[in-house]
Parts: C-alpha cells; sequence; structure tokens
C-alpha cells in the first residue's frame, strides 16, 4: 500500500483531495496560534508546566496547544466529539430520534443538525468554566462580564469553525475530517517534545541510554498497534443458490470482518476526561484536604491507573453496544437468506454474534488499557515526563488508527482508478472486436 503512494501524482481528483486536505490542516495549525485577547499567555504557559495531569492539559493535547495559547482553537473539536457520542447513546433510547436514523440520508442530516447545535450549547458551558477558572487563577488582565462573554464568543466561534473545516475535509479531502483535525493537534507537538527529550538528555536531566530505550519502546508499541489494529474476526456468511433473471447464482461464502478494537479510542477518550475533572476542580480549590486526596488520582499513581483501567472496559462494552447491534444484524441476515454456518437463523444467531462482540470487546478493553498504560508508566519511569505526555499510549493509539484509515482511502481510491481503467480498456477492446465482426459480415454480404 506503501509504494502505491507515489500514484497520487498521477490521479488528478486524488491529488487535488489530498492537496486540499493538506490546505485545511494549515489554515487549522494557524488559527492555534492566534490567541484570545485579555490573557497573561506566561502565566498560562506555566501553569501548564505544573498542571498536565488537570482538564486543562487533557484539553490542551487534543487541541495541539491551543489552549496553551489560549487561541480561537482553545476548545479544539473536543465538544463536537463529546455531542456526537451523546447523539450515539440517545437514539436508540428516544423514538423520535430512532426514527430519524431509520430515515436514511435525510434523517442523518437531521441528527447532524441536532449534533451541530449541542456542540455550539456544549461549547459555551465549556468556555464559561474556562473563563471563570482562569480568572480564579489570576491569569486575566481585565476580569470581568465582559471578558467572560468575549470569551465565549471567540471559542465558540473557533469551535464552530472547526467543526466547519472537519466537514469540508471529509467531503471535499481524503480521510476522516474530525480525526485528522485531532491528529494534526497531537502530531504537531511531537518534535517539539522530542527535541525538548533529547536537550535534557544533553544537560544531563535524563541519561541518553534511558532516551534510546524510550525510542525503542515507542517504535515497538506503534508496531503492537498496527498489528491490533489490522486484527480482525472473520465470521463466515453463506447465501444460498437463488434465481437472478433467467439464471441461477451459485451458493457463495462471504465474510464479516470484525475488528478486535471495535471501539477505537473512545474508551480512552471518555475515561481520561472522566478522571482529570476532579484534578481541574482541585486545582481551583485551597482545601488542603482536598489537594492531599488528588496526590492519589495522579498519572501514574495506582489508584489512579486501575480507576482509569475499570472506566476504559466499562466504556468499551458500553459504546460496542452502541455501534454494533447483532439482533438487527441476525434479521437482515435472516431477510436476505443469508446464515453463519451450524448456527440457526433469526435469535440463535444473534446470540452468537452476542458472544463473539463480547469477547472481542473484552480483548479490545484489555488491549486498549495496556496500551494506555504500560507506556505512560515506562516513559514516567525513565523520567521522560514530556515524551509520556506526547508520546503516551492515548496519543499514540490516535495517529497510529487515523494514519492506517487515511492510508487505506488512499489505497481505495488508487485500486478504483487502476479498475475503472481496466474496465474502460475492456469495454474499447469489445467494441472493437464487434465492429470488426460487424464490418466483416457487411463484406460477406456484398
Amino acid at each position: 500500500m506503501i509504494g502505491n503512494f507515489g500514484e497520487i501524482t498521477k490521479i488528478p481528483e486524488l491529488k487535488k483531495r489530498v492537496l486540499f486536505t493538506l490546505g485545511m490542516l494549515a489554515v487549522y495549525r494557524l488559527g492555534v496560534f492566534v490567541s484570545t485577547p485579555g490573557i497573561d499567555v506566561v502565566a498560562l504557559r506555566n501553569l501548564f508546566e505544573s498542571g498536565m495531569g488537570t482538564l486543562f492539559g487533557f484539553v490542551n493535547m487534543f487541541s495541539g496547544g491551543a489552549l496553551e495559547h489560549f487561541s480561537i482553537f482553545t476548545l479544539g473539536i473536543t465538544p463536537y466529539i463529546s455531542m456526537s457520542i451523546i447523539v450515539q447513546v440517545l437514539t436508540p433510547n428516544i423514538p423520535r430520534l430512532d426514527a430519524l436514523k431509520k430515515e436514511g440520508e435525510s434523517g442523518q442530516r437531521v441528527l447532524t443538525r441536532y449534533t451541530r447545535w449541542g456542540t455550539i450549547v456544549l461549547a459555551i458551558i465549556q468556555s464559561y468554566m474556562i473563563s471563570i477558572g482562569l480568572e480564579g487563577q489570576g491569569l486575566v488582565t481585565d476580569p470581568g462580564p465582559m471578558f467572560r462573554f468575549q470569551t465565549m464568543a471567540t471559542l465558540c466561534a473557533g469551535t464552530a469553525f472547526m467543526m466547519w473545516l472537519g466537514e469540508q475535509i471529509t467531503e471535499k479531502g481524503i480521510g476522516n475530517g474530525i480525526s485528522l483535525l485531532i491528529f494534526a493537534g497531537i502530531i504537531a507537538r511531537m518534535p517539539t517534545v522530542l527535541y525538548q527529550t533529547i536537550v535534557e538528555s544533553k544537560t544531563g536531566q535524563v541519561s541518553p541510554l534511558a532516551v534510546l530505550v524510550v525510542l525503542a519502546f515507542c517504535i515497538a508499541t506503534i508496531g503492537a498497534i498496527v498489528f491490533v489494529e489490522r486484527s480482525q474476526r472473520k465470521i463466515p456468511i453463506q447465501y444460498p443458490r437463488r434465481m437472478v433473471g433467467k439464471n441461477i447464482a451459485q451458493a457463495q461464502t462471504q465474510y464479516m470482518p470484525l475488528k478486535v478494537n471495535m471501539t477505537g479510542v473512545i474508551p480512552p477518550i471518555f475515561a481520561s476526561a472522566f478522571l482529570v475533572v476532579p484534578a481541574t476542580v482541585a486545582s481551583f480549590s485551597h482545601n488542603e484536604t482536598l489537594q492531599d486526596l488528588m496526590q492519589y488520582l495522579a498519572p501514574g499513581k495506582p489508584v489512579y491507573e486501575l480507576i482509569f483501567v475499570a472506566l476504559i472496559v466499562s466504556f468499551a462494552f458500553f459504546y460496542s453496544a452502541i455501534i454494533f447491534n447483532p439482533t438487527e444484524i441476525a434479521e437482515n441476515l435472516k431477510k436476505k437468506g443469508g446464515f453463519i454456518p451450524t448456527v440457526r437463523p433469526g435469535k440463535p444467531t444473534a446470540d452468537y454474534l452476542y458472544g463473539v462482540l463480547n469477547r472481542l470487546t473484552f480483548w479490545g478493553a484489555i488491549y486498549i488499557s495496556v496500551v494506555c498504560v504500560v507506556p505512560q508508566l515506562f516513559y514516567i519511569g525513565f523520567g521522560t515526563i514530556a515524551f509520556a505526555s506526547v508520546f503516551g499510549g492515548t496519543a499514540i493509539l490516535i495517529v497510529v488508527s487515523v494514519t492506517l484509515d487515511t492510508a487505506n482511502q488512499i489505497d481505495s481510491h488508487i485500486v478504483a482508478r487502476n479498475y475503472e481503467s481496466f474496465m474502460n480498456r475492456s469495454t474499447k477492446t469489445r467494441g472493437g472486436i464487434g465492429s470488426m465482426g460487424q464490418m466483416r459480415s457487411r463484406l460477406q454480404r456484398r
């Protein structure tokens, strides 16, 4: 697949899509450095250096440093992701939303509009909370209602613009626009952190051997993630012989591919967001007892890691039940005459799929937990805390997943173009043979 990337320049449409995607990502990265007025940026950066385990540090990682500069893209795309998941959770439980989902493309447009409205509402709430928190920390040059209104308007506009950017990339570019924006935000900080780690090794803060070990472990982690993300469980689906026009179509055996990690990066994102909220509240409080309790919920502490793993497993089972419905799939197979060998159609098929789903979700949750916990503990153990903040398991998992998805889409465009060219050549060949045959018949009649 990597070898086919050289063909991008040979396909005008694909080349145009790739350049458009790169241009939109460049616009996003420029906006990260457009700061919102009224903030003491130097004091804010000092806050991040001492509080990477707070909600601010979490949002800053996924916004590519936008919150650290308090730019117009401070909230990033996280309100849109949160509202999208909320809509997905509410859809099966609210008849009106469930009916819209079954209406097809028209209903999906309405659900998308609801998601956009909810994103703006959520962005207003989050921007207001951030403005209050910044005022409490003394990071505002002119605190008051005007600053809060200005912050809410600016950050909501930035989130709406990022939402539009993501939709434009999905429609006119290549890959999933929202995922690529998160990908760009994370990967933009990697060179800086890597350079900082190398400088620390030269100054003696970190052993050069430790840096080499950490880099080797990071590469091994990426390889393991690629292997698991491309792993699938293929369930055979058999279709009986049936009449197609005047011909009888032979029985066919197809496969239903189920990824080992069906939930993607949603469980660690939600688990991290859930855990950093208490740390953020404690950072705004001057209660010594609360400060002491929050020491146990710092990243790298046993209590934090145990709760983190428990939340990942819980969210993995919860989200997999939303995105994959065995009962609906079993009914669709029954209507089309398909069945799983040795499994009766209907409820037995649904029960079989439920069993497969539970096993895949369990091992997928274990895999995500290991990826998100072990690298972070490994990096912290070697003293490379800055490296752990950007090259941690959650960030690497997002980067690798988005890279694989985008590469697969590029490869699909190349394969489709080659197939279309082959069919065009085949049609011309058949047309040429037909024309020669017609000419021969006319000559014979003469």
